[in-house]
């Protein structure tokens, strides 16, 4: 018998909304700029403008839109029932903006030196969604 076992199980997982007409429009674009810009609360064109500033270098401005995208995310996320953790499956379309801008953010945090951010960030992506840590650290 394990003494430590949590009776209550785990959380359901979250599934965030689609919002498909941000989804098509960053699709249909090569500047992610205009999307964040259209749709503030769209997790996915944040995490892109992330992710570009990471590969031009600039992890401070990286870190300004993952955390952006991050906070849309998280918010989204307690609109959907979230209650601070449990599972945010990456199999799940709408939920990978929200990793994407999570792992950007530790990313640009570990290139600024903020490492206690950067382990956060990185525990907070593999204890969400361990696929998506796996498949984001490619």
């Amino acid at each position: 018998m394990n003494l430590h076992q949590n009776l209550l199980g785990e959380p359901p997982a979250t599934r965030l909304p689609d919002h498909p007409e941000a989804r098509e429009a960053l699709a249909a674009s090569d500047d992610p700029t205009p999307v964040a810009g259209r749709f503030p609360d769209f997790s996915a064109a944040w995490a892109a403008l992330a992710e570009k500033a990471l590969a031009d270098g600039e992890p401070v401005t990286a870190y300004a839109y993952a955390r952006t995208g991050y906070h849309r995310g998280l918010d989204q996320l307690r609109r959907s029932g979230w209650k601070g953790h449990g599972p945010i499956p990456w199999d799940h379309e709408p939920n990978r903006g929200f990793l994407r801008a999570l792992h950007a953010l530790s990313v640009a945090s570990d290139r600024i030196g903020d490492v206690e951010e950067a382990e956060r960030c990185a525990t907070f992506l593999r204890d969400s969604s361990a696929e998506a840590a796996d498949a984001l650290k490619a």
